[in-house]
C-alpha cells in the first residue's frame, strides 16, 4: 500500500459534530490527511496527540474555504480555513511496518539457542509444542530428563502464569511427557505473577535480553 500523505499549514478553525460538539477556535494549525483517508488537526504544543481527527473510512469534500469531513456513522469534522501557509504532498513509498526488538518470538528464539541459562544438560524437545490450546513456547528436558514446558512473556502477569497452568495440566495427561514441570520466563515479572507462579509450583526466571544476545554492557568491568 502506497503511503501518500498530504501536510497542510492553515490558519483554521475546527468543529467537530457527533457524539458530541467541540471548537477549536482559529490558530495556525497542521493538517495531516494520509492514506487510509484519515484527518488530523494539530497544534504545535500540548501532545503529540492530534486535537481532532476523523478514522477512515471517511469522506472528505474540499472547497476554497472549507474541508468538511464526514464519517461513515455520520459525524462531521468541519475545517474552515482563512489562510493555507503551506501545502504539500509526499509519497512515502511502501511501509515496511515497525520491527520491535526483543518480543516474545525473539526472545524464544534467543532462549532456545541458549538453554544453559536454564540450566547444565538441558535440551530443546521443539519450540512451538502444541497442546489442544495452542503451542507452549518451549518443550525442552532438564539435565536429568525430565520434560520442562517454558512460557515466554516480555512481561510477566498473572494471565501469562494462567496461560502455563492450563498448558501444564494438558501436558500431564501424555504419559509419554510426564511429569511435565513448567518455567514462566520474562523480562519482567511482577509480583502478584512471581506469588500465583511459586504457589503452583512453576519456577520463575527473569530473562536479560542484551546479555542472551551478547549485546555490549554500559557498565564498565574489570574482567
Amino acid at each position: 500500500m502506497l503511503a501518500a500523505v498530504r501536510i497542510v499549514i492553515a490558519r483554521c478553525s475546527v468543529d467537530y459534530a457527533g457524539r458530541l460538539t467541540a471548537h477549536l477556535p482559529s490558530a495556525p494549525r497542521l493538517l495531516i490527511v494520509k492514506a487510509d483517508g484519515s484527518v488530523l488537526v494539530h497544534s504545535d504544543g500540548g501532545s503529540y496527540k492530534p486535537l481532532n481527527w476523523m478514522s477512515p473510512p471517511c469522506r472528505l469534500v474540499e472547497q476554497p474555504d472549507r474541508w468538511t469531513v464526514t464519517s461513515k456513522s455520520g459525524e462531521i469534522l468541519t475545517i474552515s480555513i482563512e489562510e493555507i501557509l503551506s501545502d504539500a504532498s509526499f509519497d512515502l513509498g511502501i511501509d515496511p511496518g515497525l520491527r520491535k526488538d526483543g518480543v516474545e518470538s525473539q526472545l524464544q528464539e534467543t532462549l532456545a539457542a541458549q538453554l544453559s541459562v536454564l540450566g547444565e544438560g538441558w535440551r530443546l524437545v521443539r519450540r512451538e509444542y502444541p497442546t489442544p490450546i495452542g503451542p507452549v513456547d518451549l518443550m525442552c528436558r532438564d539435565g536429568d530428563g525430565v520434560s520442562v514446558a517454558v512460557e515466554i512473556k516480555r512481561r510477566g502477569e498473572i494471565d501469562g502464569v494462567e496461560q502455563l497452568t492450563r498448558y501444564l495440566e494438558l501436558l500431564n495427561r501424555d504419559p509419554l511427557l510426564a511429569p511435565v514441570r513448567g518455567i514462566f520466563a520474562a523480562q519482567e515479572i511482577k509480583p502478584q505473577a512471581r506469588v500465583l507462579a511459586e504457589d503452583r509450583g512453576i519456577r520463575c526466571v527473569i530473562l536479560d535480553y542484551d546479555a542472551l544476545r551478547g549485546a555490549p554492557r554500559d557498565e564498565m568491568t574489570l574482567f
